[in-house]
């Protein structure tokens, strides 16, 4: 089978971004809808789905392990089998691009006693999966991984999973996940303890599906705990829009002159709303209106008008709650006046690629001033001079969808413009960027 070609586009300077726009639902509220509606005894629905390459491998997984998983007009309907009714797969599970598909699914699997096969693409197949396999094997289940943890890859789920306290070594919200989601099938309670706080979508969705969960802090940490063998009841979800999606109008808004965007439905989960605060400190005009709750969760649109921006020094605090918007953020440096400093950002060097190394990389070829560290960026603005652009020198993105994003925004504050190697990655997460940002930017 011949792979694809790859399909690179160049991001020419803009004009103002103006109008009103609304960007795809929440990825990780998407992933976890699916995996917790097809574990309920029910109809569950939802509206607002992502339907973005990562959430469609989770829906076919699920379909795979007996669940129901189908589009009906504009809402998606799961008819779950229950939790501890997962089925044997008949075939491997291709997980594409998608880390939180592969992580999550493996602790779904773990406290069942079934075998399944896990492959994905290559930029999946190089991600470490150490960091899952270890607590789950605790649970009880047994793995064959590729040489260093990673992808193609085989477990069998526990016969009698085993309850277990876990202090997460680095915040990772899909280890979390991963071992709260072994829990619903694990007789007993299941602990983890949080150092550090990351998105609680998990948490808030387990919740509104009936699991006996509860969340407590004790000498700083959070301890977060679930009752097994749960009986989940169907839901009706509306999922509310990504603010990583989002993150990247906030950007190109802020960056661009003249621009006057409004951003609907944007969801505001505290544990996700690191980039606003962030870029709020660099200077950037960023007015929330019609705040509510959505799906169980803050939601509101964002006014975001061209602003000066000045570089910060990032508190490293702050990089669980906008681990995915570093890239775009990197770029808002990159247009700032003075410096930008990042640290603590050692996990953007296992995501989709090494996020610091591509993005030095990337910018330094646009003509911004950029360190690398070890655990993060130093970014000498351009005081909002448009960057040199890439002169028929394609950034290489590396399959990373964000890395492709995040330069497609310095793009339009470019000279020259700025060459992308190749868009497709951008499907798995944000199917309609492209058209989104053109509809604007004209």
């Amino acid at each position: 089978m011949t792979e694809p070609l790859p399909t690179p586009r160049t991001f020419l300077p803009s004009g103002p971004l103006r109008g009103r726009i609304r960007v795809p639902g929440d990825k990780s509220i998407s992933h976890r809808s699916v995996m917790l509606g097809a574990l309920a005894v029910g109809e569950t629905r939802v509206t607002g789905l992502l339907e973005g390459e990562d959430v469609m491998a989770t829906a076919a997984a699920m379909q795979a392990m007996g669940a129901s998983v189908e589009k009906v007009g504009g809402e998606w309907r799961i008819h779950g089998v229950g939790v501890g009714g997962l089925l044997q797969p008949q075939a491997a599970l291709d997980m594409g691009n998608s880390g939180t598909s592969t992580r999550l699914l493996m602790g779904l699997i773990a406290s069942h006693a079934i075998t399944a096969a896990f492959t994905g693409d290559a930029s999946l197949s190089k991600r470490p999966m150490g960091r899952v396999i270890e607590p789950l094997s605790r649970v009880g289940a047994s793995f064959t991984p590729s040489p260093g943890g990673r992808l193609p890859l085989m477990m069998t789920g526990a016969s009698v999973p085993v309850p277990i306290e876990y202090r997460l070594p680095v915040a990772s919200a899909q280890v979390k996940s991963a071992i709260l989601l072994a829990g619903l099938n694990t007789a007993g309670i299941t602990t983890v303890i949080e150092p550090v706080p990351t998105r609680d979508h998990s948490e808030r969705l387990m919740r509104s599906f009936g699991a006996e969960l509860e969340v407590g802090e004790a000498g700083g940490e959070r301890i977060i705990t679930v009752r097994g063998e749960a009986d989940l009841r169907p839901q009706t979800i509306e999922v509310p829009g990504d603010p990583s999606s989002a993150a990247f109008f906030m950007v190109a808004a802020s960056i661009v002159p003249g621009s006057d965007l409004v951003i609907e439905n944007v969801g505001l989960n505290p544990t996700r709303a690191g980039l606003v605060e962030v870029l709020r400190q660099m200077g950037a005009s960023i007015e929330e209106t019609d705040r509510r709750e959505v799906g169980g969760e803050p939601v509101a649109d964002l006014h975001v008008r061209h602003a000066e921006l000045t570089g910060v020094d990032v508190d490293p605090a702050l990089a669980p709650s906008m681990i995915d918007e570093f890239p775009v953020l990197f770029v808002a440096a990159a247009m700032a006046k003075g410096r930008t400093v990042t640290r603590g950002l050692e996990e953007l060097r296992v995501k989709e690629s090494d996020r610091l190394a591509a993005m030095a990389a990337a910018l330094f070829s646009a003509g911004a001033r950029v360190q690398e560290t070890e655990d993060g960026l130093v970014i000498d603005g351009s005081g909002g001079e448009p960057l040199r652009g890439t002169a028929n020198r394609p950034v290489q993105t590396h399959l990373d969808h964000r890395i492709a994003m995040a330069m497609a925004v310095a793009g339009l504050s470019s000279k020259d413009g700025i060459e992308i190697d190749d868009t497709r990655p951008i499907a798995t997460s944000f199917p309609d960027f492209q058209a989104l940002l053109d509809k604007v930017s004209t």
